[in-house]
């Protein structure tokens, strides 16, 4: 599936690409940029009462505005799943893109050395942005932050 997330749903917008989901963001978009998006049969994710009235047929109304109560309505309606997925960890979170997997040598100049010494798997690189991604400390803590909100995802 892939959503659409408007401007008061940025935070969901990056979880939902941690989780590996297609979610486009932007803090701003123009109404045809909205109406090209949802053409692409995207989902609205919307808190917004208007947006989602104009759009009922493909729009999920967001009661919350905590991001773990975001997610919990999602899963409870369906929309997503609350299982580990194979994806997860798959997208950049600034941009959207899926992230690609690298080398460990081809990141050497790229990353800090400690690092280059610490990572088993490689990396895991966005062609859009060129930021690289690898299985440090800040993705333990986004591991554990799923698992409290019901999302069971494996340690590590």
């Amino acid at each position: 599936m892939q959503f659409l997330a408007d401007a008061m749903l940025g935070k969901l917008a990056k979880w939902l690409r941690v989780m590996g989901q297609d979610c486009h963001y932007q803090s701003f978009n123009r109404p045809a940029e909205w109406e090209a998006l949802l053409k692409e049969k995207r989902t609205l994710l919307t808190r917004h009462v208007r947006s989602f009235e104009s759009h009922r047929d493909q729009a999920v109304f967001i009661h919350s505005d905590h991001v773990a109560e975001q997610l919990r309505e999602l899963k409870t309606t369906g929309v997503i799943a609350a299982s580990a997925s194979p994806n997860w960890f798959s997208r950049c979170l600034i941009c959207n893109t899926p992230l690609e997997k690298i080398e460990s040598d081809a990141a050497q100049e790229f990353v800090p050395e400690y690092v280059l010494h610490s990572v088993e798997n490689g990396f895991s690189f966005c062609p859009v942005c060129r930021r690289f991604f690898w299985p440090g400390s800040h993705r333990r803590t986004m591991e554990k932050q799923l698992r409290e909100w019901g999302f069971p995802i494996k340690a590590g």
